[in-house]
């Protein structure tokens, strides 16, 4: 019985300690992005007149906040290395980049959460062929090297630049980040919009978020305000729509689990008999019998317990970090539930299914062995 329970009940167990672990970790590591290192608001479309304007507003009535604004431009991609874009070979992680517009800008210098990983930054002041600095993870996906051809399409003109560096983003930091970022002679005359944030040194109020909000939305009605944490709010309630849905179809997983146990229990309905009235003739109480069967499930429940928790962590860990790419925690809470879930599901059905064993009177017995 042991086997089939391990692996039956252990199964269903580790498909939801797995789900469990995945849905923790996604709202652990949206919550303290949002905490520790997003900005409270993302305003877009900003226009060129409005940006000293908008950036004294700021100042003003959020003083002592963080402010950031870049370019903002809209173009996608038309080819690389020569190759138009939709007879590139991209591997599936990489095809959203040719998919559809991107957001692009140019900068002079290096962005602060940037570090370049290959080729140089251009010098200020360039103003020679037209350089991009292609993000480092992206670019390798894609097989681009250093001194590759990139040709997008930006309000109608094809622009071809070289590569001129890879460079490291911090995508799980909310701020501003960038497949591609541009010398600025690529747009010189170009009209664009700007793209800003506004963070709190520490953790904003309800109060100061709304007032801001309050003042950008009459001062500059055309300007978009996005606050950080309705969005991640938004994805919070999605990521748990989603694991509901889930859980709800691999509850079918436990159920059937549950009804491998309960046949491995009346499997061995009949030996458990003969052992019940053979130790209540050598003199067992019911209640030493209980409490010996307590042991046996508890046991039993334990090893389901522990199998369920390496085999859900050791599934959750590498969707975690292999598939999302993100970071894995143990969360002890759920560690705890599957242990309890588990010897709750062995001990009550075990209990259930020699209770009435207890009961046999030992002489029927004892004249058919």
């Amino acid at each position: 019985m042991t086997p089939s329970v391990v692996l039956s009940l252990g199964l269903g167990l580790s498909l939801l300690v797995a789900l469990a672990l995945i849905d923790g970790n996604l709202r652990r590591e949206l919550n303290q992005a949002a905490q520790e290192q997003a900005p409270s608001f993302f305003f877009v479309d900003i226009q060129n007149h409005e940006k000293d304007a908008f950036q004294s507003l700021i100042a003003e009535k959020a003083a002592g906040t963080e402010f950031n604004a870049v370019p903002m431009l809209r173009g996608h991609i038309v080819s690389l290395k020569g190759i138009p874009a939709a007879d590139y070979p991209a591997p599936p992680e990489a095809e959203w980049i040719l998919r559809g517009d991107r957001g692009i800008t140019y900068s002079e210098t290096l962005p602060e959460n940037s570090v370049i990983t290959a080729g140089e930054w251009w010098p200020k002041d360039y103003t020679g062929e037209p350089l991009v600095s292609f993000s480092d993870d992206n670019a390798r996906e894609l097989g681009l090297k250093v001194g590759d051809t990139v040709t997008v399409n930006v309000l109608g003109r094809q622009i071809t630049a070289k590569i001129a560096n890879f460079r490291t983003v911090d995508w799980e930091s909310m701020s501003i980040n960038f497949v591609m970022i541009f010398s600025p002679n690529t747009f010189a005359g170009a009209p664009h919009t700007h793209l800003a944030t506004v963070g709190w040194p520490g953790e904003a109020t309800l109060q100061q978020e709304l007032d801001l909000l309050k003042e950008v939305t009459q001062a500059f009605p055309t300007i978009t305000s996005i606050r950080v944490k309705d969005a991640i709010a938004q994805v919070n309630e999605l990521v748990g729509q989603l694991a509901w849905a889930i859980r709800g179809a691999s509850s079918i997983t436990l159920l059937a689990s549950v009804l491998v146990l309960a046949g491995a229990l009346a499997a061995g309905h009949q030996s458990r008999i003969y052992d019940a009235v053979i130790l209540k003739t050598l003199g067992a109480t019911r209640g030493r019998l209980i409490k010996a069967y307590i042991l046996e499930y508890l046991i039993l429940g334990g090893t389901t317990a522990i199998f369920a928790l390496f085999a859900g962590s050791l599934a959750a860990y590498f969707i975690i970090t292999g598939v999302m790419e993100g970071t894995f925690t143990l969360l002890p809470i759920t560690a705890i539930a599957a242990i309890i879930g588990a010897l709750i599901f062995t001990v009550g059905f075990g209990l259930l299914g020699t209770w009435r064993v207890l009961g046999e009177k030992p002489a029927p017995v004892l004249r058919n062995l």
